[in-house]
């Protein structure tokens, strides 16, 4: 793994729009770095998770292993329970994206997401400026 401090962290969306072969976003990662690019548990098995058959299981399962995946620490979840404890009722944060907003606060990253609206009241957490 590349630097911590050039690190991104990418939300499931984002690695979504990659496989899509999005042009944009398949730009974006490859000025990032491929070895600068990270992604959380979390989206890990999210995009497992929605593979619709046991082919698209394996073809998933085959790209997502070459990018850096951050397990979850004892320091992760604390970062976890705040955010829950802050923000569940306040702005419906639900558990995945908490716990990937609290990788990226842990990792000091910035986090790339398309759903901004999902994170942006979270004040520790970078969010990533797609160009």
């Amino acid at each position: 793994m590349a630097n911590k401090n050039d690190i991104v962290i990418c939300d499931t969306d984002v690695i979504i729009e990659a496989f899509r072969n999005n042009k944009q976003v398949i730009d974006e990662l490859a000025e990032i770095g491929y070895n600068n690019i990270a992604i959380s548990i979390v989206t890990f098995a999210e995009l497992l998770a929605g593979a619709r058959n046991k082919i698209e299981f394996n073809n998933i399962y085959k790209k997502v292993s070459t990018i850096n995946i951050l397990e979850i620490n004892s320091h992760i979840s604390d970062i976890f329970n705040k955010l829950i404890t802050d923000y569940s009722l306040s702005h419906s944060i639900g558990i995945p994206d908490s716990l990937i907003a609290a990788t990226s606060i842990y990792f000091s990253t910035e986090l790339f997401t398309f759903n901004r609206k999902h994170f942006h009241f979270i004040p520790d957490l970078i969010l990533y400026n797609f160009k």
